[in-house]
């Protein structure tokens, strides 16, 4: 009897405790499990955050990088009317490159906010302390070799993704025009029935076709696994942009108009052989000042003043944009100057800020009516061309550069790698409007000259005529 009382004791105490556990797991269940759910319609934009990770990736690759160092920032242009200083060129190349992973990864942060895992949740806050301070505690940062093979899966699946998108809307189009086809037949037009039988047809593998992409694009895939993806990335281009151009402690290299010497880059397959070399050192803040500000967005701060323009840049003073298209309209003129008719030219001075009219008055001042001298005609048509050899590519690079980013194109693919310092967004104004001045003393003169020698050329037909006719008369 009293084994009998003892038991019944265990057996109330144990239903007990399963009746306070059965009590408690509905309050912690839903911390700790999150359904997993997949990007869906999302891939397609997704899949824009990809492309751009891999462009910037190929852009910081060691040839591109040795190019970059070796002839980009020795351009003739860059070198007149940007910055002679090869530091300056390098920190505008550096801090735009770092702009467009902060951008990437600003759609990544949200894109984020969808994930189960704590950690991808908190991407945008470890983002800008890695960016700081170089700390990885997920060891998100992938090595050479292991950011190569993910650049192949996730190239795989843009292709793929892109595919099915494609293929929805070809599903679209034969939905219509299947709808199109039963609307005529049901106003009792002649409409043969196989039409209708091979249109179901190729709507229903069309269907099969785009259940099985899904399943291999990003549409089917977790925002955990899509998010890893792009993170790792973005940590290990951020980490690949900082070794390339030398840049320690968070903090950028090179600053503008700064004394920091350029770096080195010795091209191989291991990243780890990239060296950057510093004469002066590079220009790094204190640790004492992150932690007076107290601001995780030091570093993105401090890169965002190097895209700044200076007071004396066209930048600054938003004329680059109209100085390129003023300067490809000019050299199609110097092309054909004998095709110029005066309401071209009248549009063309219409195009001058005052600035450029008033030095150009200033030139032209007694200068006479005549331009008949073929020898100064051939050394103007060569000193504009020289100008115009070095001046052109900072034009059409800036209309690229302007084109890809306008808000029609910026969630497509850059297709060039031009970059700010390859336009006239950072020229020196005065430096670029003394050379379009030039352009337009010169193509005033070829002009002027070329109208002159069709007037000679006209009287002498018009007296040759009048001769012949005297010779034959009627």
């Amino acid at each position: 009897m009293a084994l009998e009382t003892w038991l019944t004791k265990v057996k109330k105490t144990i239903s007990q405790g399963f009746g306070s556990l059965r009590a408690t797991a509905p309050q912690t269940k839903p911390a700790v499990m999150i359904k997993k759910s997949n990007v869906g319609v999302l891939a397609f934009e997704i899949v824009g955050f990809m492309s751009k990770l891999l462009h910037l990736w190929q852009s910081l690759s060691d040839r591109n990088m040795a190019r970059l160092r070796n002839e980009s920032i020795s351009l003739e242009g860059v070198r007149k009317i940007v910055s002679i200083d090869e530091a300056f060129p390098l920190s505008l190349a550096c801090a735009e490159m770092v702009e467009n992973l902060r951008l990437i990864a600003k759609s990544v942060s949200r894109l984020s906010k969808n994930c189960s895992e704590s950690n991808l949740r908190c991407f945008d806050q470890l983002f800008d302390e890695f960016a700081n301070t170089g700390r990885d505690p997920y060891n998100w940062v992938l090595s050479w070799k292991e950011m190569e093979a993910k650049n192949k899966k996730i190239d795989r699946y843009v292709t793929i993704t892109g595919t099915l998108r494609r293929a929805m809307e070809e599903l679209t189009v034969l939905e219509s025009g299947l709808r199109k086809t039963l609307q005529f037949k049901k106003h009792k037009v002649s409409i043969k029935e196989q039409k209708i039988i091979d249109l179901k047809q190729k709507i229903l593998w069309q269907k099969q076709e785009i259940k099985y992409l899904k399943e291999r694009s990003l549409w089917s895939r977790s925002f955990d696994m899509v998010t890893s993806l792009l993170v790792r990335s973005t940590f290990t281009s951020l980490s690949r942009i900082k070794l390339v151009f030398g840049i320690s402690h968070g903090y950028p290299a090179y600053l503008p108009r700064s004394l920091s010497a350029s770096a080195a880059v010795y091209p191989s397959e291991n990243p780890n052989s990239i060296v950057c070399d510093f004469v002066s050192g590079p220009l790094i803040k204190s640790s004492k000042s992150l932690e007076k500000n107290g601001s995780l967005h030091e570093f993105f701060q401090l890169n965002s003043k190097i895209l700044k323009p200076p007071s004396s840049t066209l930048g600054a003073s938003a004329l680059a944009l109209h100085y390129a298209n003023l300067i490809i309209v000019m050299e199609k003129m110097i092309r054909s100057p004998q095709l110029i008719g005066v309401d071209a030219r009248d549009d063309l001075y219409s195009l001058l800020p005052n600035g450029i009219r008033s030095s150009l008055r200033t030139r032209l001042k007694g200068v006479g009516f005549l331009a008949s001298d073929r020898v100064l005609a051939g050394d103007w048509r060569e000193a504009l061309q020289k100008i115009l050899g070095w001046l052109l590519p900072l034009a059409h690079n800036m209309i690229k550069w302007q084109s890809e980013r306008s808000f029609e194109q910026q969630n497509l693919l850059p297709k060039t790698n031009v970059l700010l310092f390859q336009t006239l967004y950072f020229a020196n104004q005065e430096k670029t409007e003394a050379a379009i001045t030039e352009l337009l003393v010169g193509l005033n003169y070829i002009w002027r000259f070329e109208r002159e020698m069709n007037a000679k050329a006209l009287i002498g037909c018009t007296n040759f005529n009048g001769f012949l006719n005297l010779q034959n008369p009627s």
